[in-house]
């Protein structure tokens, strides 16, 4: 087959799932209707107070921090995939780069707006930017944050803008404003020898600066914990095992969307077995780390064993957090390292089984990070009701937590449906044998 037949056959397969077909119309509004329901919840707690949580005084973070912080994780996977194995020139990586910055776009956008969920005052956000102190690592992270969205979504586009062009001139892409919105985003594209040097150069420079940005977003997020003197955050380590852990949670959100994405769209002769194959090894290879760092979390104060220390990892390892502690570590972390050793799993079902288990155990990790260490301060409670001291979800907490995730879902769905999934170019090239690299 021909360079030409082969760049025809393959912007054919690519463009196709561009279509607002019956199935995306279905999945939009069963997306859209429950995050109707479950923003209603919002509407609720914003009338009648945090006191529809279950967060309280001295559990006052819950399931929206726990929900920030797993937010937060996962869009890092951009950096890694994109970044790091970019940088390196590692060839198989490159069809997976705008799944990984999709996922890391949605990602970083709703962990932004995740936090209003548990402000009290939602009105008062903007004090943050006319008064917040340069002191405060909230304002780091806020800064951050929208810092790392910004280029998340410049290395979106840049590698859009030779796609975009062919979008527009695709005629079986309807309706006609669609084409019409592609020529005006591909910024004038003619391919030129110029033109790519300008994309190329603007997209190694984003590549180098989202390196330092991720490592920062994560790691001003570990300190708004280990800034504090509580027993289980008070830790040197947080920075470094926020970062090995995000990289977990989002390989793995990147390997169900591999999963899915290759299913619904037919992309099996682009999304091959060797793609899953290379992500589970990753996947390995970051868990690792990932695990390492969980044993540095555990074994020091377990070790010294202060007062403090104890009563907190007594509960973790034997008490009322023991069944949910053991389940993370060891269906999200060290079976899922152990069952990927093997070939047989990092198959494309096995891998979206596994991945499943780590990001839920993930997302988990981060409640358990969270809650146990804020029931146990140093003052003993007293005098307060009996819902103070301990921490319980609420109906209406957990459904203004579910519309974070639904969002993400709307995010992902709209942008898989408007733009191609997998880069052209990167991919013909691939398809035309120019694929040597290992990990």
């Amino acid at each position: 087959m021909s360079e030409n037949s082969n760049l025809d056959k393959v912007t054919a397969d690519l463009l196709k799932p561009i279509r607002f077909n019956t199935g995306f119309k279905l999945w939009m509004t069963f997306l859209l209707v429950s995050f109707a329901v479950c923003m209603y919840a919002y509407t609720i707690q914003l009338r009648e107070g945090l006191g529809v949580a279950g967060i309280r005084d001295y559990v006052s973070w819950g399931m929206y921090i726990a929900n920030f912080v797993f937010f937060v994780a996962t869009s890092l996977v951009g950096m890694l995939i994109s970044a790091v194995l970019g940088l390196l020139k590692i060839k198989w990586a490159a069809p997976l780069t705008r799944i990984a910055e999709i996922i890391a776009l949605a990602f970083a956008a709703v962990a932004g707006l995740v936090i209003i969920s548990d402000m009290g005052r939602p009105d008062r956000l903007l004090y943050l930017f006319f008064y917040g102190r340069v002191q405060s690592p909230i304002v780091w992270d806020v800064t951050v944050v929208t810092t790392y969205v910004l280029i998340s979504a410049l290395l979106l586009y840049f590698p859009l803008i030779p796609d975009l062009k062919i979008c527009s001139e695709n005629h079986d892409i309807s309706p006609k404003w669609m084409r019409k919105l592609y020529e005006i985003l591909s910024l004038g594209w003619q391919g030129t020898p110029e033109q790519e040097k300008i994309v190329n150069k603007s997209i190694k420079i984003l590549l180098v600066l989202i390196i330092p940005v991720a490592l920062g977003i994560h790691t001003v997020t570990s300190w708004l914990f280990a800034a504090t003197s509580r027993t289980g955050w008070d830790s040197t380590i947080f920075g470094p095992y926020f970062v090995t852990g995000a990289f977990v949670c989002g390989c793995a959100a990147v390997i169900i969307a591999m999963y899915f994405f290759r299913n619904s769209y037919k992309l099996k002769d682009y999304i091959t077995d060797m793609h899953f194959d290379k992500m589970g090894k990753l996947l390995v290879l970051v868990s690792l780390v990932y695990l390492y760092f969980n044993l540095n979390e555990f074994l020091v104060p377990g070790y010294k064993m202060k007062k403090f220390d104890a009563v907190h990892l007594t509960d973790m390892f034997a008490g009322e957090n023991a069944l949910l502690f053991w389940s993370i570590q060891l269906l999200g972390l060290i079976l899922p390292i152990i069952i990927l050793l093997f070939k047989k799993a990092r198959k494309p079902l096995p891998m979206l089984i596994i991945a499943l288990f780590v990001l839920v155990g993930g997302w988990f990790k981060r409640l358990i990070i969270i809650v146990p260490t804020m029931e146990h301060p140093y003052l003993p409670i007293q005098n307060v009701p009996e819902n103070f001291k301990i921490y319980k979800p609420t109906l209406i907490e957990t459904a203004i937590t579910l519309a974070s995730i639904i969002l993400v879902l709307i995010i992902v769905t709209v942008l898989s449906k408007i733009v191609p999934i997998l880069p052209i170019k990167e991919t013909v090239e691939i398809e035309n044998g120019d694929e040597t690299n290992n990990i």
